[in-house]
């Protein structure tokens, strides 16, 4: 039986760690050709050895945050794929290391790097995404990472305001791009994970007393999900069987949106 994905072109902008790495293989073996783009060109390479198993897949560099870069990157993407059907935005940084923290005392450093990272970069692959779909006027794919923190935050534990705002507004530009192109026949989604055990999450998902609050703020799972989890819900919201399916954010969060947390 052929793949959820079978034949399509898949970008995956974040693609050599945590969320994207998962995603990556479940689009491979769900039949599809995948480019994965970050930063480092030694963890791409790692990535491609860890997955190339599944299928046929590349890596590109890039900083999702700098124009020319993505740019490149889709050029780059469309040559080796052929063309693009699947934008899928993972990339994205927590900013503590930045300086971001609660509204009094983030730094300008640290809302400026997080915004940069998490809202501009996801700006930049969008437009350069839909500005392919339009031109080849073809249907396409766009799916965004966003976190269950833009609209149920918990900030004894996960205060950082620029983080927030990156992420809400990676929701409102994604919501507002679904409604302007649903007419030329591309799909806009946003994934909103609660806390996924990956390694930006070292420090949230490691910490004694976050681990005790996730146990009734996660109840379906009573501790960190998993990247497969947002990985296999990706895979639908990139697929055909969800082609009546856009401008919905998807709470991939055991629970944490309907659950009080106890601390």
């Amino acid at each position: 039986m052929a793949g959820r994905l079978e034949n399509k072109r898949c970008l995956i902008v974040g693609g050599t760690t945590g969320l994207g790495l998962a995603a990556a293989a479940r689009f491979l073996q769900e039949g599809s050709r995948v480019v994965i783009s970050g930063r480092s060109p030694e963890k791409g390479a790692a990535a491609v050895e860890q997955i190339r198993g599944h299928g046929p897949v590349q890596f590109v560099a890039c900083d999702a945050a700098d124009t020319k870069q993505v740019e490149r990157l889709f050029s780059e993407t469309t040559t080796i794929l052929g063309g693009l059907d699947v934008l899928y935005h993972v990339a994205g940084i927590s900013g503590r290391n930045h300086g971001d923290a609660s509204l009094h005392k983030c730094a300008d450093e640290g809302w400026q790097a997080t915004i940069d990272a998490n809202l501009k970069s996801t700006f930049l692959t969008n437009r350069a995404a839909v500005r392919h779909f339009l031109d080849k006027q073809q249907s396409g794919v766009i799916l965004n990472m966003a976190s269950v923190l833009a609209f149920s935050p918990a900030p004894r534990h996960f205060g950082t305001c620029a983080y927030t705002a990156s992420k809400g507004g990676i929701i409102a530009m994604s919501n507002l791009a679904a409604s302007r192109y649903a007419r030329d026949g591309i799909r806009v989604n946003v994934i909103a994970p609660g806390l996924i055990d990956t390694p930006m999450a070292t420090r949230a998902a490691g910490n004694p007393d976050i681990r005790r609050y996730l146990e009734s703020k996660q109840p379906l799972v009573r501790g960190p999900g998993h990247p497969e989890d947002c990985a296999d819900a990706a895979v639908f919201l990139c697929s055909e069987e969800a082609k009546l399916i856009t401008g919905v954010v998807l709470s991939v969060d055991a629970g944490w949106c309907v659950s009080e947390g106890q601390y």
